[in-house]
């Protein structure tokens, strides 16, 4: 590797020679401070002299101006010019004075020393005439020329005016030019011998710099020099440098073998700590902070290459229902065969710069960029599906699970990376959304749909208390001889602005958000204590059942039982009156939990019916596997009874199986008489539809109650 051109060792030498220019410095502060020194010693010598002559002067002006008022007295009341005059010549006489000024009350000039008074009855203009003439007394005032003092004059309380003599400052500043200088001749004397000590010591430090930097370069720079070069090595991760020995004894030679036992340290870590720092713990995939930073660099490289990329979001479908049901470490199991599946199909059809990542939870992340991307994804993508829908063994048990998968293409849906994974999430929970178990690609169009979706989540939150949702029911009779037997409970929703919201809508949305953990036992309670209330045996009628639907997420709740228990205990309604309605997938996805739960609700007496039977492609042979009492055929095959023979085989053989078990039969959907006639033939027990009867208010069906109890007709 290549030496860098500033290494250690010129650091080192500047630095010396950075602290040699630092004492030079100090030195060079020293000596103008010395200079500086010199010129306040000056500058106070001449402050004072000039203090001193300046105090002299003052007090010599004041006494002068003092004594010249009193004597001026008496002659300036009296308006004697001659006398004035001659006190005035004899103060101007003196050498420093400048001017004498004998001025009256008014300020106007009564004599000014001079023969002619050439000045007399002029007013006083000067720039200190002011402050003189508004004087009470004695006033000392200064300019650049002159000091002046002014003594006003009064008698009797009368004001007469006032004298100024003005004395010259030139004399001062040339006696203070003078002492300055025989001053400023001794300092630079005292300066230069000063200066003269100062340079032997700095020729005597310099030679000491030097000694310490030939010494410090041959016994620690260059030791030092080769830990660094060893240390850019093991920066780069090679550890297998020439080794470092010393057989010196002292602090720098224990440095260079602590070094060398610390490299061969970080050398057998360094491989744990990336793994750690790179890769998700559980599945060994790679974990979010890789992936990030692959995305990102691999997103930089194909800006503007013209060349595309995938990334498909996986989603595993109920799993908080694993983890609820067996356990965390269940949870991991199933965390570990579903990244095993992955890694093996995209291994097989993502291509070799491809990359999967586990996010965290039951989020995993694929990146392909290899050809067609699109057609590669949607190739991977099926494949997914197919697989993670199979099966897993799980503690002894079969655990079936589906994946929901989003994907979303660079640079077609964005161009940044955040913008790609928050597209991959809105897909997914599309596809989740359509059914869970299926891929789906991003579209603009997504995004609205997730923001209606929120919308009605926010608002079905608190519905219910605002009285929004409803129960409605929905009769049910029996085949042979068209008898009211029954009603099954039904969620509506009236919106004050959306208006009816279809139930496959919102109770998808409660399901998904978890609202229907709060709608489900409101609804439940309800609808027995309206079922409560119905003609039974003491109005010698036979007694009427009420079936209410249980979602899934109920289901894998666990306390259902318990919930059904209370709400029967609370509203009085007899157990084997009410018939909860689980769906045929939600009971055949955990098939071990289902039937503990389905038993414990026996043991409280109610019902338990199949929904949508048919549908989940489980076979009938997990009737005799779940203990259930009856068995909804799902409205898809009644409808195309009458004309498609195999909905006809199909709805025969379950009816048929049904009854070998001993299980009874509901057909849902009945919206023609044929349809009725057909069922009647087949054997089928139980049927509900709106040729039979439309979904009724509380109140209505009460009614309905009220009549013989026979079936609607369709103009009903």
């Amino acid at each position: 590797m290549k030496k860098p051109r500033f290494g250690l060792q010129a650091r080192f030498l500047l630095a010396m020679l950075i602290a040699t220019a630092v004492v030079c410095a100090l030195l060079a502060v020293l000596l103008m401070r010395q200079a500086g020194m010199q010129r306040e010693v000056g500058v106070l010598g001449r402050d004072a002299v000039h203090q001193m002559a300046t105090d002299g002067l003052t007090r010599r002006g004041e006494v002068m101006a003092q004594q010249f008022a009193d004597a001026v007295t008496n002659p300036l009341y009296y308006s004697d010019l001659g006398a004035i005059g001659a006190l005035a010549r004899g103060i101007d006489r003196q050498p420093d004075v400048s001017y004498v000024l004998v001025y009256d009350a008014e300020g106007r000039i009564v004599h000014d020393g001079s023969d002619d008074i050439s000045a007399y009855g002029r007013p006083m203009t000067d720039p200190l005439a002011a402050r003189a003439v508004a004087a009470e007394g004695l006033l000392t005032q200064w300019s650049p020329q002159v000091m002046d003092v002014t003594q006003s004059i009064s008698l009797g309380g009368q004001r007469l005016g006032g004298v100024r003599i003005g004395y010259s400052l030139a004399d001062i500043h040339a006696e203070e030019q003078h002492a300055a200088g025989l001053l400023q001749d001794r300092l630079l004397q005292l300066g230069r011998r000063h200066t003269g000590w100062l340079a032997a010591l700095l020729l005597a430090l310099a030679g000491v710099c030097l000694f310490a930097i030939w010494y410090v370069q041959r016994t620690l720079v260059s030791p030092i020099r080769l830990l660094a070069d060893s240390a850019r090595a093991i920066g780069t991760g090679n550890y297998d440098g020439k080794p470092l020995t010393s057989q010196r004894r002292d602090e720098v030679g224990e440095l260079v073998r602590a070094f060398a036992d610390m490299r061969d340290s970080v050398a057998r870590h360094s491989h744990d700590v990336r793994r750690m720092a790179y890769t998700d713990s559980l599945t060994g995939l790679t974990n979010r902070l890789a992936f990030r930073e692959s995305l990102d660099h691999r997103l930089l490289m194909l800006h503007g290459s013209g060349r595309q990329l995938a990334l498909l979001f996986a989603d595993i479908d109920d799993f908080k229902r694993v983890n609820d049901s067996l356990g965390h470490e269940a949870g991991d199991e199933v965390l570990v065969q579903v990244a095993g599946r992955i890694r093996d199909a995209v291994e097989r059809l993502g291509g070799d710069d491809s990359l999967v990542a586990r996010f965290g939870g039951d989020e995993f992340v694929i990146l392909i960029q290899n050809g067609d991307v699109r057609t590669a994804a949607a190739r991977l993508g099926e494949r997914l599906v197919q697989e993670l829908g199979k099966p897993l063994a799980v503690q002894g048990r079969e655990v079936s699970l589906g994946t929901s998968i989003g994907i979303t293409l660079f640079p077609e849906d964005a161009s940044a990376a955040s913008a790609l994974m928050k597209n991959g999430d809105v897909a997914m929970y599309q596809a989740k959304v359509a059914g869970k178990n299926c891929y789906r690609f991003y579209s603009r169009a997504m995004n609205q749909a997730v923001e209606r979706r929120m919308h009605l989540e926010q608002e079905l939150r608190g519905a219910w208390d605002r009285g929004e949702l409803s129960v409605v029911y929905q009769p049910i009779y029996r085949v042979a001889d068209r008898r009211l037997v029954g009603a099954e409970a039904l969620l509506r929703w009236q919106h004050p602005s959306l208006g009816a919201v279809a139930p496959s809508v919102f109770i998808d949305v409660a399901e998904q958000s978890g609202l229907i953990e709060t709608i489900g036992p409101l609804a439940l309670r309800e609808a027995c204590a309206a079922a409560a209330g119905w003609p039974g045996e003491a109005e010698g009628r036979e007694p009427l059942f009420v079936s209410v639907n249980v979602s899934p997420r109920q289901l894998r709740k666990g306390d259902l039982a318990d919930l059904v228990a209370a709400t029967l205990h609370e509203t009085g309604l007899p157990a084997p009156c009410l018939h909860l309605e689980l769906t045929e997938t939600a009971v055949i996805a955990d098939e071990a939990h289902a039937s503990a739960l389905l038993a414990r609700l026996h043991r409280t007496g109610v019902k338990v019916w199949l929904d949508d039977f048919g549908t989940g492609f489980s076979g009938l042979s997990h009737l005799r596997r779940v203990p259930v009492d009856g068995v909804k055929i799902d409205r898809s095959f009644i409808a195309d009874v009458l004309r498609d023979p195999d909905d006809l085989a199909l709805t025969t053989a379950i009816i048929a199986m049904a009854h070998s078990l001993g299980i009874t039969v509901v057909a849902e959907g009945v919206e023609k008489e044929g349809q009725l006639q057909l069922l009647l033939e087949r054997g089928c027990d139980l049927a509900q539809g709106f040729w039979l009867g439309y979904p009724l208010g509380a109140e209505e069906f009460a009614q309905l109650l009220r009549g013989d109890g026979g079936m609607q007709s369709q103009s009903s």
